[in-house]
């Protein structure tokens, strides 16, 4: 197959592709090559000034905010538009973020039922409510203008779960895509662009390498709310940014997963999705399953077949289609993730398998990692690695597999494997997570997902997701006499 892939330049800005008011630009790099694949327009604070006048203006002077029938249509029309151009979104995920070939595309029609769903609900959805005795009505509204800032692991899907969301519920939106994945969001502005009515302003899209774009978004007045994923380190840091205007923030941030195995759960499937999270995505998941808590009655069977299934995985060029493991995103970021697996050898973690970044000449790799014996409060098992490293900790009993799960600062999503489902119900109710899945029960895109603790704020998908970008308000009315 040809590795050819030629990104979107442009920006989306009022209505218009344009390039950076300066003409700059910056390089989009292949992560399993280290080559250039092409250039994106670098945006400066000019380019971004435009983006939210533009949103700030679409909101207060069009009725998209209102008019709930034209807004299904638009969203219909790019949902349309990106059904035809999944193939292209899919070589772009391998060519930019070296996700494997033959699961990429999986990873993004998962992703397309929101987009149809968000536009029905935009529609249909009670904007209206009778406040309870008839004392007066309960609104939901748009927020107003909201910046959406993304990730680089997973940018189809925060469009399913944040942009098109926030489009639906009426507000206007400026997205700021990572620019080490710039591609994936540019091409829908060109979709929204030439296959779409949306209203000039009311979706921007602004690309750039300085960190300074993305500060002045959160930190504009104009700008009524910030959603984010990504690290919690980079969270912290928006929240105190928006806190001068007192936004509201969606934060979906890191995550320390567990997979707690019971003794009598299924070895086999447990083992299987934490590896399969931890190699597809080399690790770069925030809800990979990344600690494994295995009964020690069951505990070095486990280990065995870990590292059996770490040992049949392929990694190497992500257009290979027997490669089940890409690179990392960077070479800084492999570099981290080579650093935390030292600092697990020397703080006493037994290596199984890997432990290393490749040989290779070119490409950001790293061996698929299995660490066992595993201090539940070493910095391994701690800290969110984002690559392919899983590390297993034995536990006693139930109540000491959920207080080992508990032992961290994040709370984003778990799993629990038993025969037992009563009995997996309630180990999941004391995991103080956002998400848990039972034997591997599919959960995203059907309930809410979120974390606890410093794992976020709010909640994204469906109806939960929706209301998420909407106001409230109360009005009250004088009793009415009787008709």
């Amino acid at each position: 197959m040809s590795e050819t892939v030629i990104g979107e330049a442009r920006m989306l800005i009022d209505g218009k592709l344009v390039d950076a008011q300066s003409g700059a630009v910056f390089p989009n790099i292949d992560p399993a090559t280290e080559q250039v694949l092409g250039h994106t327009a670098d945006a400066g604070p000019e380019d971004m000034e435009a983006a939210i006048a533009a949103a700030r203006r679409a909101f207060d002077e069009t009725d998209w905010a209102t008019d709930h029938a034209f807004r299904r249509r638009c969203i219909e029309q790019l949902s349309a538009a990106v059904n035809e151009a999944v193939e292209e979104f899919r070589r772009i995920d391998v060519a930019e973020l070296g996700r494997p070939f033959n699961f990429a595309l999986g990873s993004i029609k998962s992703n397309l039922a929101p987009f149809s769903a968000m536009a029905e609900l935009a529609e249909t959805y009670e904007y209206e409510q009778s406040l309870p005795g008839n004392a007066g009505v309960l609104q939901r509204e748009a927020i107003g203008v909201v910046g959406a800032i993304l990730t680089w692991n997973c940018g189809f899907m925060l469009w399913a779960t944040k942009v098109i969301p926030a489009l639906a519920a009426g507000n206007t939106v400026v997205v700021r895509p990572a620019p080490e994945t710039p591609w994936g969001s540019t091409l829908f502005g060109r979709l929204v662009a030439e296959k779409t009515d949306i209203p000039a302003g009311v979706l921007n899209i602004v690309t750039s390498s300085n960190p300074a774009v993305a500060v002045a978004l959160t930190e504009d007045p104009r700008v009524d709310m910030i959603t984010f994923t990504g690290s919690t380190k980079v969270g912290k840091q928006i929240m105190a940014q928006a806190a001068g205007s007192v936004k509201k923030v969606l934060l979906e941030l890191g995550g320390k997963s567990a997979n707690i195995v019971l003794d009598d759960g299924n070895l086999q499937a447990a083992v299987g999705i934490s590896v399969g999270m931890i190699c597809v995505s080399s690790g770069q998941a925030c809800g990979a399953l990344s600690r494994l808590l295995l009964p020690r009655s069951r505990y070095e069977e486990g280990i065995e077949l870990a590292a059996k299934m770490f040992g049949g995985m392929t990694l190497g060029s992500p257009w290979d289609e027997k490669v089940g493991q890409g690179p990392q995103i960077s070479v800084a970021h492999r570099d981290r993730i080579v650093g935390l697996m030292e600092k697990a050898k020397e703080e006493g973690a037994r290596l199984v398998v890997g432990g290393a970044a490749t040989d290779d000449e070119k490409g950001y790799f790293i061996q698929p990692t299995l660490f066992a014996d595993v201090d539940p409060d070493s910095t391994i098992a701690q800290e969110e690695v984002f690559g392919p490293v899983l590390v297993v900790i034995p536990y006693d009993d139930d109540q000491d597999a959920i207080r080992i799960a508990n032992n961290s600062i994040y709370g984003l999503f778990g799993a629990v494997f038993t025969e037992d489902i009563e009995r997996g119900l309630d180990v999941a109710r004391r995991v103080r997570t956002g998400s848990v899945m039972i034997n591997g029960a599919p959960l995203f895109g059907i309930g809410p997902f979120g974390g606890y603790k410093q794992s976020g704020l709010g909640r994204e998908v469906g109806l939960w997701g929706f209301e998420e970008f909407l106001e409230m308000k109360g009005i009250s009315v004088p009793a009415r006499p009787a008709a």
